[in-house]
C-alpha cells in the first residue's frame, strides 16, 4: 500500500491519540505566546528535550496561574500530532506551578498506598474513652493551636490534665521531632487520648503531617489518636490514619472535655431520678408491708372461725327460705290442681253439654229455614243466568240453527257447497234446504 502524506500524519495521530489516553509531566515554559484568539501556545522543555503545547481557550481559563518563560510547571495533556506540519504535540488540559502540582501528587500517591494497606480502615477506628482525665498534645508549645486547646479546655473541664509534648510543627526538621516525641508518648502510655495538632498553613505548611513514618508511626499508638491539623479544609494524611478527626484544635479540645454546666445539669438530673427511684422503692415497700399486714388479718384464725360462723348463719337462713318458698309453691299447686279439677267434674260438663244441645236446638230451624231461602234465591239467579245463555232463547228472537248431516254447525256460506242439505232449527220448528 503506497500512503499519502496527509493518510501517514492520520493514522499516526490516531495511533499517538489511542497509545496516549492523558499524561502528567513537569517542563520549563520557553517561547509562550497567547495570540487574539484566546489560545495558549508553547514549548514545554527540560535539560535534553522539549516538545511544543496548545492549551486552547476552554481549558487555559480554568488554570490558576498564567505562564511565563522559565517557570516550571505540571500539566496533564494528550499526545496527538499536529497534521499540516507533521508535528507532534501535547494538547493541555490542566496547568499548575510545578512545586505545589507535584507535592499534591506526592500526597495522592502516599494516600493511594496506606489506603490500599488497610491503614485507613473504619474497623481499625476506636473510640473515644467516656471518661477522659488525661490529655497528651503533640503540637509546638508556642503556637496558637495550643493556646486555644487550653483555653477551651479550662473553660469546659479544669480537671483535665494536659501533658504537652513539645515538638517542631513546620519545616524539614519536624518531621523527625513528630516521630521522636509520638514514640515517647506511645512508650510511657501515660494519657488516656494523643491529640496530634497545629495551626492552618498551606500544604508545604503542613507537608510534616502527611510524612509516611510519622503515619505508620501513629497507626501503631497504644491510645486513640485525634488528629486537628490546620482549619476545616486542611486534610493530612494524620487525618486519615487518626482514630478520629477534628476540623480545628478547639473542636478536639471539646471532643475530649465535658462542659462543667452540662456534668452538674446531668448530676442533678441524675440526684432527682435517684431521689425518685428512692421514693418509689419506699413505697413500694409501705404498700407490700399493707398487703402483707391485710392478708395475715384475712387468715387469722379467729377471723376465718368469724366467717365459718356467719356463713353457717346464712346456710341455714337460706334453708329456711328455701323451704318456705317450697312450701308455698306446693300449696299454690294444690289450689291450681283443685280448681282445674272442679272446672272438669263431670257434672258440670254434663250441664254445660245440656245448655250447648239446648241452644243448638233452638238455632237448627233459623239456620234451616235460612238455608233453603239462600239455595232458592241462588237457584233463581242461576236459572236466569241460564236463559239468557241458552240458544233457544237466542231462537226466540228470530234467530235459527243451520246444521250439515254430520252435525257441524254452519256459521258462513261457504261452509255449504251448492246443493248440499242442511237441517234447519227454528224457535218452534225445523225443517231441511237445499244451498241451490
Amino acid at each position: 500500500m503506497v500512503y499519502s502524506v496527509s493518510q501517514l500524519n492520520g493514522e499516526i495521530r490516531q495511533l499517538l491519540e489511542q497509545g496516549f489516553r492523558q499524561i502528567s509531566l513537569v517542563g520549563e515554559i520557553s517561547n509562550f505566546a497567547a495570540p487574539g484568539s484566546g489560545h495558549w501556545y508553547f514549548t514545554l522543555k527540560d535539560e535534553r528535550s522539549q516538545v511544543r503545547c496548545a492549551m486552547f481557550r476552554g481549558a487555559n481559563q480554568r488554570a490558576t496561574m498564567r505562564p511565563q518563560n522559565g517557570s516550571q510547571v505540571l500539566v496533564k495533556a494528550k499526545v496527538t500530532l499536529y497534521e499540516p506540519r507533521g508535528d507532534y504535540q501535547l494538547i493541555v488540559e490542566y496547568l499548575e506551578d510545578a512545586g505545589q502540582g507535584l507535592l499534591q501528587q506526592r500526597y495522592e500517591q502516599l494516600k493511594a498506598k496506606l489506603g490500599a494497606e488497610g491503614l485507613f480502615a473504619s474497623d481499625r477506628k476506636r473510640p473515644l474513652p467516656e471518661h477522659i482525665r488525661k490529655v497528651g498534645v503533640l503540637t509546638s508549645p508556642t503556637g496558637a493551636a495550643i493556646k486555644d486547646i487550653l483555653a477551651v479546655m479550662k473553660r469546659r473541664d479544669p480537671s483535665v490534665e494536659v501533658i504537652i509534648y513539645p515538638t517542631s510543627v513546620q519545616g524539614e526538621a519536624a518531621v523527625g521531632q513528630l516521630q521522636s516525641m509520638a514514640q515517647t508518648a506511645f512508650e510511657r502510655n501515660e494519657v488516656d487520648v494523643l491529640l496530634v495538632s497545629r495551626g492552618g498553613g498551606s500544604l508545604e505548611d503542613l507537608w510534616c503531617f502527611n510524612d509516611e513514618g510519622f503515619a505508620r508511626l501513629l497507626a501503631t499508638a497504644p491510645m486513640p489518636i485525634i488528629s486537628a491539623v490546620g482549619h476545616e479544609i486542611d486534610f493530612t494524611i494524620a487525618d486519615f490514619v487518626a482514630d478520629v478527626r477534628a476540623p480545628t484544635p478547639s473542636a478536639a479540645a471539646e471532643l475530649v472535655t465535658q462542659d462543667q454546666q452540662q456534668q452538674l445539669q446531668r448530676a442533678q438530673t441524675l440526684m432527682q431520678r435517684l431521689q425518685q427511684a428512692q421514693l418509689r422503692h419506699v413505697q413500694r415497700l409501705k404498700q407490700q408491708w399493707q398487703f402483707l399486714q391485710t392478708r395475715l388479718q384475712q387468715q387469722h384464725p379467729q377471723r376465718l372461725l368469724q366467717q365459718q360462723s356467719q356463713l353457717a348463719d346464712e346456710l341455714q337462713a337460706r334453708a329456711s327460705r328455701a323451704l318456705t318458698q317450697q312450701l308455698m309453691r306446693q300449696r299454690q299447686q294444690h289450689t291450681h290442681l283443685s280448681g282445674r279439677l272442679k272446672a272438669v267434674h263431670p257434672e258440670k260438663r254434663l250441664a254445660q253439654h245440656q245448655q250447648q244441645l239446648t241452644t243448638l236446638q233452638q238455632r237448627l230451624p233459623q239456620a234451616m229455614t235460612r238455608l233453603l231461602k239462600d239455595k232458592t234465591a241462588r237457584q233463581g239467579q242461576l236459572m236466569q243466568a241460564l236463559n239468557l245463555v241458552s240458544p233457544l232463547n237466542t231462537l226466540e228472537r228470530g234467530y235459527a240453527i243451520v246444521r250439515k248431516d254430520n252435525g257441524t254447525v254452519v256459521r258462513r256460506a261457504d261452509d255449504v257447497a251448492s246443493g248440499e242439505q242442511v237441517d234447519v232449527r227454528l224457535a218452534d220448528s225445523s225443517f231441511t234446504a237445499r244451498r241451490s
